[in-house]
């Protein structure tokens, strides 16, 4: 019984108070660090999803990330109480490629980082990560510079294509043909691809024989670089 109440009291009375000021300045540089990491995000990124949208979350993710890990670090009884949160709390999000969960640890970590004190090494790591950030995507991009649209087919029953059928007519029309994305299931699929298209007129005919393939199919075109 004495255990148990040396224990309950160890708990109890383990707790440090968060410095104010300390706690404000971790909390903007996490907020400078994730607007950053956002930008990076939107200008290096190879997601074909909103990179501007998505990287909004950034900010509000690591700030809070940063409040938790203060909060817990003071106290034991709140980190073992934040254990069993997070047993029942299930986060679910729609992630569809890697890329994005990879920046979302990165943001994740940055809050970690700060949450614990650790400001000078975080900044450290983040400036060379975002380093090599930049030259992968600045070579990735090179390599793409004939790429000018990001075109998305979709089709479902009752006359479902096939990838071939899609990649041949696009190659028949396109100036170059990169296939990025292929999601298939029985009733339906979508593949996106990046393509080069010189002119307006080039891009109605391809579109026009995509849809003659079948009449459940969809286009979609997201500027890349540009066709005007």
């Amino acid at each position: 019984m004495n255990r148990l109440q040396t224990f309950q009291e160890f708990l109890v009375t383990t707790s440090v108070q968060v410095p104010v000021v300390a706690f404000i300045v971790n909390v903007l540089l996490a907020a400078l660090l994730s607007y950053l990491l956002g930008l990076v995000y939107a200008r290096f990124g190879t997601s074909l999803s909103s990179r501007r949208r998505f990287g909004k979350n950034f900010m509000m993710l690591t700030m809070t990330t940063t409040l938790i890990i203060s909060i817990v670090k003071s106290s034991l009884a709140l980190s073992l109480g934040l254990v069993g949160a997070l047993s029942i709390v299930r986060f679910r999000a729609a992630i569809k490629e890697p890329e994005e969960l990879a920046y979302l640890f990165l943001a994740i970590g940055i809050g970690l980082g700060m949450g614990a004190d650790q400001a000078r090494i975080t900044v450290v790591a983040f400036v060379l990560i975002i380093l090599l950030l930049i030259i992968r995507g600045s070579l990735s991009r090179k390599a793409e510079d004939n790429h000018n649209l990001h075109l998305t087919v979709y089709s479902h029953n009752p006359k479902k294509l096939e990838l071939n059928e899609i990649i041949d007519t696009l190659k028949a029309r396109c100036s170059a043909v990169d296939l990025k994305r292929f999601d298939e299931t029985k009733e339906e699929i979508e593949a996106s691809f990046l393509v080069e298209f010189t002119d307006t007129e080039q891009l109605k005919q391809t579109t026009a024989a995509l849809q003659q393939l079948s009449d459940s199919v969809k286009v979609s075109f997201l500027d890349h670089k540009g066709l005007v």
